[in-house]
């Protein structure tokens, strides 16, 4: 936060400790525990006029672990993982164990697609989703008639 200073060299003066100090504070970890514990991974999304295409980096995890849910106007991709590696001795106490757990979810606002063709697959930790567009009705042109020609109705007078 303050590690940009312009002021050329940073010299250990009273300001630059002052900025040293609250760069710690805000740089550390204080706040982990309100944060979410969702992260978020990256996605690309072209479009094209017949769809959208979303491609979601998401290494290491399997098509069972990730699941995709359309409830109007929001596209929702989450994904869970769950690992862990545990390493015994011979006399089976453990020696090391990693862990590692966690929620991958993004959310995208769509409208007017054919949430019925949506397509997906995954390769290689590359997710690829296929968001066909609804296609939009062609609008009809409609004749104004004269009012006065073909009129069948008879007047009384």
């Amino acid at each position: 936060m303050f590690d940009m200073v312009p002021f050329g060299k940073r010299r250990d003066d009273a300001f630059g400790v002052l900025a040293k100090s609250l760069n710690d504070v805000f740089n550390d970890d204080f706040f982990a525990p309100i944060k979410s514990s969702t992260m978020s991974f990256r996605t690309d999304i072209r479009e094209s006029e017949q769809a959208y295409l979303i491609e979601a980096e998401l290494p290491g995890l399997k098509k069972e672990e990730i699941d995709i849910d359309y409830a109007s106007p929001y596209l929702t991709i989450k994904a869970v993982r769950k690992e862990e590696n545990a390493e015994e001795n011979s006399e089976h106490q453990i020696v090391r164990r990693e862990r590692r757990y966690g929620e991958y979810v993004r959310r995208f606002y769509v409208q007017d697609i054919a949430e019925e063709e949506i397509r997906a697959s995954l390769k290689d930790g590359v997710l690829k989703l296929e968001v066909p567009k609804r296609q939009k009705m062609q609008g009809k042109r409609i004749e104004i008639q004269d009012g006065d020609s073909n009129s069948t109705g008879s007047q009384s007078e």
